[in-house]
């Protein structure tokens, strides 16, 4: 008997095995939870491609935005809407040696010349509304030129300015002639 009784108080653990267990568990989910960090993933670099899909998803954006780069395109700040402040925009940017250019009246490529902020030359302004328009502008990065519609469509690139301004061109007359019923 005094066996079978022996095998009886074996059947549960013992507070000291218990705190053992907990010990061990612990010490495995901090080790391998600690560096573990649930995040918001990061808004991707400001790029020419990307600038009128990551500005509207923005904390910032309420309807409408303004984007204004200053720097050569170094750094960017953005306002809410046309009576608040700008704010330094501090995600990554990826709009170094950014030119803007628009078509004049008569077709010709212009570089646009926007002026001084905080007395350093401003490289872009764009604004962006809750309909999903924004600015219509060209932009110059490195060897590529970039056209960026303002209502309809997705950032093209191209080999050069030339071809942008070619497309602006025959966008713009789609978009015209898109009304024309008879």
């Amino acid at each position: 008997m005094h066996h079978k009784e022996r095998i009886r108080i074996h059947k549960a653990f013992t507070l000291i095995e218990l705190l053992i267990v907990i010990l061990i568990v612990s010490l495995v989910y901090y080790f391998g939870f600690s560096g573990f960090e649930i995040t918001k993933s990061k808004p991707k670099a400001l790029t020419p491609l990307n600038l009128t899909s990551t500005i509207p998803r923005t904390e910032a954006f309420g309807g409408h935005a303004t984007l204004l780069c200053v720097d050569k395109c170094k750094s960017c700040y953005l306002r809410k809407d046309i009576s608040a402040r700008f704010q330094p925009y501090n995600n990554t940017i990826d709009l170094a040696g950014t030119v803007a250019y628009t078509i004049d009246k008569d077709d010709h490529l212009e570089a646009i010349e926007y002026g001084r902020f905080h007395d350093k030359p401003i490289c872009l302004v764009m604004d962006f509304y809750d309909n999903g328009s924004t600015t219509q502008i060209i932009l110059k990065q490195h060897n590529k030129a970039y056209f960026l519609p303002a209502f309809f469509g997705k950032p093209k690139a191209f080999e050069t300015l030339e071809d942008a301004k070619a497309y602006w061109l025959r966008y713009t007359n789609l978009l015209s002639d898109s009304g024309d019923y008879y």
